[in-house]
């Protein structure tokens, strides 16, 4: 009890902003290093040249993965505010409607869970959406090629760089106490 009164408070408006910008700021810096192991992988029978300019789709993984580790740390109805807050602080940073913010981010979830069927491991469909939304099938040897899936080696491979992507809440809230 102690230790969170020593905490420093934040509100769930600050932290969304602090959240977004913050892995807004991570891809912004680490995608072109993303991109070269991703092109330099020796499961590719041909590099996908992926461009250091094209984070788009990867970033779009990233925050759609993020969004949904958020109801394992926080209380109900907490979750949902913090949610609501971070498709704000989304929108704000790209111009975006709330309502476009929120359907961009839905398709994107429904995308990785779909390729990630039927596990519910949201590391694993965030890989699995990278892969696919960067239509990396193709660059496959003829095996995976044919059978329109990813090699599970560079999946593995893809689970430990998608790692780096999830923002540590523990950490986080350790060190402050949300309010609203």
């Amino acid at each position: 009890m102690f230790k969170t009164l020593l905490k420093k408070k934040i509100t769930e408006d600050k932290l969304a902003n602090v959240f977004i910008n913050g892995l807004i700021d991570l891809v912004d810096s680490a995608f072109p290093e993303v991109a070269a192991l991703i092109n330099e992988d020796p499961c590719f029978a041909v590099s996908p040249r992926i461009q250091v300019d094209s984070s788009d789709k990867f970033l779009l993984v990233v925050l759609a993965g993020n969004l949904q580790y958020i109801p394992n740390h926080f209380e109900a109805y907490q979750d949902m505010r913090m949610q609501d807050q971070v498709y704000r602080a989304i929108g704000a940073a790209f111009g975006w409607e709330l309502d476009f913010t929120k359907r961009t981010i839905g398709q994107y979830q429904n995308f990785c869970s779909k390729m990630n069927n039927p596990s519910k491991n949201t590391l694993y469909a965030m890989s699995k959406g990278v892969f696919f939304k960067y239509e990396l099938t193709q660059y496959q040897d003829d095996y995976f090629k044919g059978m329109n899936c990813a090699n599970p080696v560079f999946l593995k491979r893809l689970d430990e760089i998608m790692l780096n992507f999830i923002w540590d809440w523990d950490a986080y809230l350790n060190m402050y106490r949300v309010t609203e």
